[in-house]
């Protein structure tokens, strides 16, 4: 009888063995963080731009779990190029093994830098990345989420002409989800936060200044909270249709540079000219506008900077077992070209053109999917993909792994709206907002 139960315990040991846990299966994380200023001099500045309001950073997440490896990056420009994904991609690939799937390369999309592109950005990009990488050491990954109130939906009905415009429309679709991962090493400190929130970075775009407006001021706070060495990057969620609660005082100035223009005979009412162009800034109303503009990007970044650290604060479950996976796509959806003019309030005027293409990535942190669009979304679109996510974790980046000539893409319903994003916008509708989900979802099916 002892035999046999020997015997019973040994067959039931040496069937267990060969199924090891995910823990044991899974090589231990390492992670690496750095952020380095990648501020223009005084000296380089385009004509249009009058000096430096505060610093432009890129900063940069290494993961290596001695299978994968994988970068998350996030520059403080308007927007990722096609030729610096092209570049950076090539030059990551070479230099750090980290395949173009495993990039997430993002842009604040702050209105208040060069838009013209950056020679030596690729060269930053991999600087940063290099700085992340020497850094590594072993890591926990966790995930949360919270809230912030400072965004709101920005297309509305004007009272006065009941055509469609520019405001607050608190009771347009608007997700408020701050999305955060975490990444800290053995002892709980925290070596970086990854987090993504939707809204335009547009407040101080009037003052002709370089800034890297919320975004900035945001990741600022957060790392000064944690003792300057974290590094937090901003990852901008879809804000096709989303600004800043608080931006009365850019409508403000946008009427009194309408008044003015109309008194030189000149009708901008329905158009507006880049930043600050025709504001006469001697003015006392003028200035006082402008310096509230700068306040307010303070006062955002504090409040969504004390969330982000909230929900820091209450991620209790985190793990140094963390798979690295990544996938992307291309999606081709009917072009059009506009024929007319005129920034919003009216229907445009098409011609059929080629069709465009967006690229489509996912990336894949253990549990945490991150989906990636080339262009700016409308909210509906990704509260959508994380609806019908099989996935618990998820947020959606745009402005991700270079630009589609797309333009803004509008969810389906939104084609009823006469709105300046969607006017303007080079999809024809009925293509795209399905042809994103199910995309992202395919790929999640395809490396979950």
């Amino acid at each position: 009888m002892r035999f046999s139960i020997i015997l019973v315990a040994c067959l039931l040991l040496c069937c267990a063995t060969p199924s090891a846990s995910p823990a044991q299966s899974t090589p231990a994380l390492t992670v690496g963080a750095a952020r380095i200023d990648i501020t223009p001099g005084e000296n380089e500045l385009p004509p249009n731009f009058e000096g430096i309001l505060d610093r432009l950073h890129a900063r940069a997440v290494v993961l290596d779990n001695g299978q994968s490896r994988s970068a998350l990056i996030s520059l403080d420009i308007g927007g990722i190029s096609e030729e610096l994904w092209h570049a950076a991609a090539d030059r990551l690939e070479a230099e750090f093994d980290i395949p173009p799937e495993h990039v997430m390369l993002t842009a604040t999309h702050t209105h208040s830098a060069p838009f013209r592109p950056r020679p030596d950005l690729a060269n930053l990009v991999v600087e940063v990345v290099r700085a992340a990488d020497s850094d590594r050491r072993p890591a926990r990954v966790g995930f949360g989420t919270g809230v912030s109130y400072i965004n709101v939906n920005r297309n509305v009905i004007d009272p006065e002409t009941r055509r469609w415009w520019e405001g607050p429309n608190y009771d347009g679709p608007s997700d408020k989800t701050v999305a955060v991962i975490s990444f800290e090493d053995f002892n709980g400190e925290t070596i970086a936060v990854y987090y993504n929130y939707a809204m335009h970075a547009v407040t101080v775009g009037q003052l002709d200044l370089i800034s890297a407006d919320a975004p900035g001021t945001t990741s600022t706070y957060i790392e000064e909270s944690l003792d300057g060495d974290v590094v937090a990057l901003w990852s901008s969620g879809a804000a096709g249709d989303q600004n800043p609660l608080y931006y009365q005082q850019t409508y403000d100035l946008r009427n009194i540079r309408i008044a003015d223009y109309a008194a030189r005979g000149i009708d901008i009412s329905n158009s507006m000219p880049p930043g600050g162009q025709g504001l006469d800034k001697s003015d006392p109303t003028v200035t006082k506008l402008m310096n509230q503009q700068k306040q307010m990007i303070v006062s955002m970044g504090q409040f969504l900077g004390e969330e982000v650290l909230r929900v820091l604060r209450g991620i209790d479950r985190s793990t140094n077992a963390v798979s690295v996976r990544g996938a992307q796509a291309s999606i081709s959806c009917p072009g059009r070209n506009r024929l007319d003019s005129g920034r919003a309030g009216f229907p445009g005027q098409y011609e059929d053109a080629d069709p465009v293409e967006i690229r489509l990535s996912l990336l894949m942190i253990g549990d945490i999917a991150i989906g990636g669009i080339n262009a700016e979304v409308f909210n509906l679109i990704a509260q959508r993909f994380k609806s019908e996510s099989p996935a618990a974790q998820v947020m959606m980046a745009t402005l991700a792994n270079g630009r589609a000539s797309s333009g803004y893409i509008p969810n389906d319903a939104a084609y009823g709206m006469y709105t300046f994003e969607v006017v303007s916008s080079r999809l024809k509708p009925g293509c795209a907002e399905d042809s994103i989900v199910n995309g992202l979802l395919d790929l999640m099916s395809r490396i979950r």
